[in-house]
Formats: structure tokens, C-alpha cells, sequence
């Protein structure tokens, strides 16, 4: 245990000390920013002409009715496919970096246990992501009441906050096997272009029925970005999800352990 909080100590200055902490932080910022305009142009169509390409393409979009309980609805699409890539990002510069920097061989040399070094990097990727979360969802809770959305209600608020922090941890359960790509590809490039992949998989995926057995896209429903939310889900779904989540870490602690042998 001692090993594992020395571990998490030091992954926690290398994120400190670099910008991609703050990065990461003002992307999830500006995201539902944006979101908060697209509303607010589509909640003021006067507007529309003054802002320009913003204003056309918002005119053009279709969120049903501009109040609360759809803007939740979208913060919670959002996590789902964003965070699929952003948390994708956090998960290949905390696992690749080691191997873009050429600390891999002074890291695998320390006198100190190959999983507490991996389990240390998870630990500290499941926070980072988790305060991405909470970032994303409390500057859409101010964003929300800048621009004065209607039909704020507590029946409202609270379960849409409770689905928010459930796809949160869905996609966040995901980023195992991108790890394992950083690792497998000693790098960046890999994980990255496997997250886009099966992104881009589980768009196509889902037209054919098979979304609720892909499990980038389990997040996806559950958000309801379908319009059934979670009831194309079974207990299938969660057990796909949380078996990937496992064999990605597994197969994670396999490389790091025979890493020298490569």
C-alpha cells in the first residue's frame, strides 16, 4: 500500500507540474460554454443574425424545447461521446508519455512493484477524469443560469445529475484498454486513433441494432442519445462493459509486468 501512495504521489506532481492538466480542464470548460450559446441563441432567435455562422447553425439545430431537462439531456449526450475522447487523452498521456519522454526504463528499474505503478497511474486517471466530470457539470449548471433557462426543479436537477455521474463512470471504466494501446504502442498515436476508431464504430454500430452489446456505445444509450435512454440496455450491457474494463486493465498490468522482455 505504501508503494501504491508513493506511486500516486509522484504521478500526481508529473501532472501538476505540466500544462495538460489545465488544457484538459479549460476544454471541458469551454464545452458546455458553447452549448450554453447554441441555448441561448435558440431560446433569443433575434440573435441569430448577430452572431453570424454561430447564430445560423444554431438556428438550424433542433433541441426540442429550450428549458432545463433538455440541456441536461445534452450535458449528458456530451460526457458521453467527449468524454469517450477526452478521457481517452488523459488516459494515453498519463500511460504513453513515459514512452514519448524515454522514462519507461528508469520507471521499470525503481525498486518498487510493476502494479503499484499501474494501478497508481488508474487511480490517478479515474480522478482526473472525475474532476473533468464535475468541471463539465458545474460550469453547465452556471452556464445554465447565465443565460436563464425556464423549468429549473429539484425532480429535475437531481436525477439528471445522478444519470450524469452514472455515464461519467461508464466512460471512465473504458479507458483501461486505451491504456493497455498507450502501453502495447509506446506512445500517444495508438490509444488515440483506438479511441476514435471505436467511437466511430459505435455510430455505425448502433444502426444495425448491436449498440447495446458494443461497449463504447453502452454510454451512449444510457445517456438516452437515442431517445430511449436506457431501456435497449440489459444486464448483458454492464457485464460487456465492466468485462472490457477488466481485460483492459489485466492485459495493462501484463505489458507493464514483461515490458523489459519487448
Amino acid at each position: 500500500m505504501k508503494n501504491i501512495f508513493s506511486a500516486i504521489w509522484a504521478e500526481s506532481l508529473k501532472i501538476y507540474r505540466s500544462k495538460i492538466l489545465w488544457i484538459t480542464i479549460l476544454a471541458f470548460v469551454f464545452i458546455p460554454f458553447m452549448i450554453g450559446v447554441l441555448m441561448f441563441v435558440v431560446k433569443n432567435p433575434e440573435f441569430s443574425s448577430k452572431l453570424g455562422m454561430i447564430g445560423t447553425k444554431a438556428a438550424m439545430l433542433r433541441f426540442g424545447n429550450v428549458d432545463w431537462q433538455t440541456y441536461f439531456g445534452l450535458l449528458n449526450q456530451i460526457i458521453a461521446g467527449v468524454g469517450l475522447i477526452g478521457f481517452a487523452f488523459v488516459t494515453s498521456w498519463v500511460f504513453g508519455r513515459e514512452y514519448s519522454d524515454r522514462t519507461v526504463k528508469d520507471l521499470l528499474a525503481l525498486p518498487t512493484p510493476r502494479s503499484s505503478i499501474v494501478l497508481s497511474k488508474f487511480i490517478v486517471v479515474a480522478i482526473w477524469c472525475v474532476l473533468l466530470s464535475f468541471v463539465l457539470f458545474a460550469i453547465g449548471l452556471i452556464v445554465g443560469g447565465i443565460i436563464k433557462l425556464p423549468g429549473w426543479s429539484s425532480e429535475i436537477a437531481f436525477p439528471s445529475a445522478y444519470l450524469f455521474m452514472v455515464i461519467s463512470l461508464l466512460t471512465i471504466l473504458l479507458c483501461t484498454p486505451v491504456a493497455f494501446f498507450a502501453s502495447y504502442g509506446r506512445g500517444y498515436l495508438p490509444p488515440i486513433g483506438f479511441a476514435i476508431l471505436t467511437l466511430i464504430i459505435a455510430q455505425f454500430i448502433g444502426l444495425v441494432g448491436l449498440g447495446p452489446y458494443f461497449p463504447w456505445a453502452i454510454p451512449a444509450l444510457y445517456s438516452g442519445a437515442t431517445g430511449v435512454g436506457s431501456a435497449q440496455l440489459g444486464i448483458a450491457s454492464y457485464i460487456i462493459l465492466f468485462l472490457t474494463s477488466i481485460f483492459g486493465l489485466i492485459g495493462t498490468l501484463a505489458w507493464w509486468r514483461y515490458a523489459d522482455q519487448y
